[in-house]
């Protein structure tokens, strides 16, 4: 995986403000490459360096496996949270309609910049930078 896709993903995760949240499909849209797969990959290797809890599902449904204490920060926080549908295992998900990040003009212009960083290096394939970036593990740290 690239190095700047990698950074890319992580530098948009740090800007999602407290109680709000994005889909991973949502940061692939902003970043214009990749898809909601590939920016759980680098969430599962790298994301304990942020809020991974503010990196969600679609369906509204935390990182897998990481319901309690992503349900924790949720509260801490003050996200949006709704009830689940009756057929869910869970008893709860984001309110993603709620929570969604909705980002100000400023912070679209820190996203095109961030952008044009994984644009100028998709010739390479390189290992992350280890200043940005953990050694990879299951990628989530409380």
């Amino acid at each position: 995986m690239r190095a700047q896709y990698i950074n890319a993903v992580l530098e948009v995760v740090d800007l999602i403000p407290v109680g709000a949240v994005l889909a991973y499909g949502d940061i692939a849209v902003l970043l214009d490459d990749g898809g909601p797969r590939q920016v759980g990959a680098v969430m599962s290797r790298y994301g304990s360096a942020v809020a991974w809890w503010r990196v969600i599902r679609a369906s509204g449904q935390p990182p897998v496996c990481h319901d309690a204490r992503a349900l924790e920060h949720y509260c801490d926080e003050g996200t949006a949270l709704r009830p689940a549908s009756p057929r869910a295992q869970d008893n709860w998900r984001v309110d993603i309609a709620a929570a969604r990040w909705q980002p100000t003009e400023r912070e679209f212009v820190l996203l095109d910049g961030i952008r044009t960083g994984v644009t100028a290096g998709m010739a390479s394939t390189v290992d992350p930078p280890a200043a940005k970036m953990s050694a990879p593990h299951d990628g989530l740290a409380s």
